[in-house]
């Protein structure tokens, strides 16, 4: 009898806690593709934020330039930098020939195995995340992945980005070099981070975000790409409100990674891309930008033409 009650009572708080997480309801969830779809930017689009380069905004960019420095602001791709899973990259060297002629010309190549689309400081087109089987606009994988890459939404249509270029220093904000390991990002940080720089957004800005986790690059990899601080789903919402252009940091993801909510698995990746159309900048090195205080800058990047490409390995440039 008493073992009896004991199982009992066993299975009922079971139960119970299994209720309880059931009703647990996820903080965020991707709307439905009839919230989302067809893109503010029409049915059929395929470029989403980038259709902001305009010759308006290369022309608003060009006012920016007063002393013509160019600050680098991409890592340099080797060996060396975190990767994740079997991403990899590696470099070697071809002595391709001497020329048999007076002026004995020799020649050099290399070979260079890598996920080319995803290492190193990196741009993300939409065909890189989804929601189930729906990419932005509604482009289903199912209908547009093929063994040469993407018919729909590859990197190739993206075209260059010439635009108003703003950092986002909520590590300096915060008056730290470096946020703690997963920080999530508030709306509050950045308000008040752009109120200390004296500093705006507007429409069409590539909006860069300033976490100083780009201190660990290539230094302390496994602390690198185990975690780190970033955006959250509301700031990231309050940015996309902003209409930019593509949104990045000097982080792996541009958000907080893990989420604070356990439930989801990098929302803001779906939020950008998949939802509203905004591209994501990744692995920048803003430590120059930051400790030179330059928030306002014309910004020049050029991502590959991977032709059905779902990312590009980018070198992109503050140019003040």
């Amino acid at each position: 009898m008493r073992r009896s009650f004991c199982v009992i009572g066993i299975a009922a708080l079971l139960s119970a806690g299994s209720t309880a997480s059931a009703q647990q309801a996820p903080s965020w969830s991707p709307p439905a593709e009839k919230e989302r779809c067809p893109s503010k930017w029409g049915a059929g689009d395929e470029r989403g934020s980038a259709n902001h380069q305009k010759p308006a905004a290369v022309l608003k960019a060009v006012g920016l330039i007063k002393t013509g420095e160019v600050i680098e602001i991409a890592h340099v791709l080797n060996d060396k930098m975190p990767f994740f899973g079997t991403r990899r990259f590696d470099m070697h060297v071809k002595r391709t020939f001497m020329n048999d002629f007076s002026n004995r010309r020799g020649s050099n190549e290399e070979l260079v195995v890598s996920e080319i689309g995803q290492v190193g400081t990196q741009f993300d087109g939409f065909a890189h995340q989804s929601h189930e089987d729906s990419l932005y606009n509604c482009y289903k994988i199912s209908e547009t992945s093929g063994r040469g890459g993407f018919s729909k939404l590859g990197i190739h249509n993206t075209g260059m980005f010439f635009t108003r270029g703003v950092l986002i220093d909520v590590a300096g904000f915060k008056g730290v070099e470096t946020l703690p390991d997963t920080y999530e990002i508030t709306v509050d940080d950045l308000e008040g981070a752009l109120k200390k720089q004296g500093t705006t957004i507007q429409a069409g800005d590539a909006i860069l975000i300033n976490t100083g986790w780009g201190r660990l690059y290539a230094k302390e990899n496994a602390r690198y790409v185990k975690s780190c601080p970033g955006i959250g789903v509301k700031a990231a919402q309050w940015l996309i409100t902003k209409d930019p252009i593509l949104l990045g940091a000097d982080n792996w993801p541009v958000e907080v990674a893990p989420n604070p909510d356990k439930q989801l698995s990098l929302p803001v990746h779906q939020i950008a891309l998949v939802v509203s159309g905004v591209h994501l900048l990744e692995n920048l090195k803003l430590d120059e930008l930051a400790g030179k205080q330059v928030y306002e800058f014309a910004f020049a990047m050029q991502p590959l033409k991977i032709q059905g490409g779902t990312g590009s390995t980018v070198s992109p440039v503050a140019i003040r």
